[in-house]
């Protein structure tokens, strides 16, 4: 077992030696001082490379998304604001028009108040011209009547007196004392 160990060759055993079956000495080829010019050299170029690479195709594009982005922010804003100055201008000719028809409707309404109290006065002196005549007439009726009734009443209450005193006394009474006495009671 010896000799498996130390003694025999295979792929592990010539790891470490090179073509001419000598020993390299260190250890990963990266971290090797040795290699650290090449190795910053090809880290610039790549950095180079890549900063091209990203200036020439990758920025103009994020560049120009951004700026269409920011184009297409500057024209709904502008799009926003015109509607905006747009509404407030109907709100405004809404709001006169809504005053006016306001103001329209007011003066409707007193006109036709004014036309309606006019017409009731109208109507009120008319009626009150037309109950004052015929308060008039049936006063003058009443007063007809009653000047009649009043002479019947007279007469009746002259005959009346007449016959009570006849009756009474026996004796016919003169009419002139019997109408100056009933005169004298209707008076007072």
């Amino acid at each position: 077992m010896a000799e498996s160990h130390g003694g025999a060759k295979g792929p592990a055993a010539g790891a470490h030696t090179g073509a001419d079956g000598s020993h390299h000495g260190g250890g990963f080829p990266p971290f090797e001082s040795s290699n650290y010019a090449s190795q910053l050299v090809s880290l610039a170029i790549f950095f180079v490379l890549l900063y091209v690479i990203v200036s020439k195709l990758a920025l103009p594009k994020v560049g120009g998304a951004i700026e269409a982005r920011q184009n297409k922010i500057e024209g709904d804003l502008a799009e926003a604001q015109k509607l905006k100055d747009q509404s407030d201008a109907a709100l405004k000719a809404y709001e006169t028009e809504l005053a006016s028809a306001r103001t329209r409707a007011q003066a409707i309404g007193n006109e036709s108040r004014d036309k309606a109290n006019a017409q009731a006065e109208a109507e009120r002196k008319t009626l009150e011209e037309q109950l004052a005549a015929k308060l008039a007439g049936a006063e003058k009726t009443i007063a007809s009547t009653r000047a009649t009734a009043m002479s019947n009443v007279r007469g009746i209450a002259a005959d009346a007196a007449g016959q009570i005193v006849q009756q009474l006394t026996g004796v016919v009474p003169d009419a002139a004392s019997v109408n100056a006495a009933v005169d004298a009671s209707l008076k007072g």
